[in-house]
């Protein structure tokens, strides 16, 4: 049966080692955020570091999930000192579980915030896309997939919420499970 990956991707205002109080209310909110998450229905996985990793994203080894990247027009800092970036890759059973953890509990509440902690940079949040069951996607999956929606919009190579598809390819609406009905002529 097929996964469904997700890869989120934002550009923070100020580094994530910059102590000032919007930056550390973000900061203190992932913990909290992941774990809620992690408990969610429809939830499998989520690329984490491997044991004893220090140093900025870029430094860390992320084991099956590949070396860290980011997408083109990232263009702050890489060092732990200078990142300004939040990244996320997890694992769905379906799109309506993580549609659900994501536009629910804690993660809505930090969504309504987004824009005191993020940069608007024009290009799509996250991405959407199915994968065979066993397969692990990787950094540099999302990355190409989220770049690939910016220049190119929803496809079954990578979809946003609510331009979804279905596992075979099919558009599927909002709800990533089959066609939409279509209204009747009027």
């Amino acid at each position: 049966m097929p996964h469904l990956a997700l890869y989120t991707f934002g550009v923070l205002k100020s580094p994530l080692a910059d102590p000032a109080p919007l930056t550390r209310e973000f900061h203190d909110s992932a913990g909290p955020v992941y774990q809620q998450i992690g408990h969610h229905p429809g939830y499998l996985a989520h690329a984490e570091v491997a044991e004893g990793g220090t140093g900025s994203h870029f430094d860390l080894d992320w084991g099956v999930w590949g070396e860290f990247v980011v997408p083109n027009w990232y263009s702050k800092g890489r060092t732990v000192e200078d990142i300004a970036l939040a990244a996320t890759l997890s694992l769905w059973t379906d799109l309506r579980s993580a549609r659900d953890a994501v536009y629910s509990g804690l993660h809505r509440a930090a969504l309504n915030r987004r824009h005191d902690w993020f940069d608007r940079t024009g290009h799509p949040s996250h991405v959407f896309w199915w994968l065979p069951d066993e397969v692990t996607p990787t950094w540099q999956d999302g990355v190409s997939r989220l770049e690939h929606l910016h220049e190119h919009g929803s496809a079954p190579h990578g979809f946003a919420y609510p331009h979804a598809f279905a596992p075979d390819g099919t558009p599927g609406g909002s709800r990533g499970v089959g066609p939409q009905p279509v209204p009747p002529a009027g």
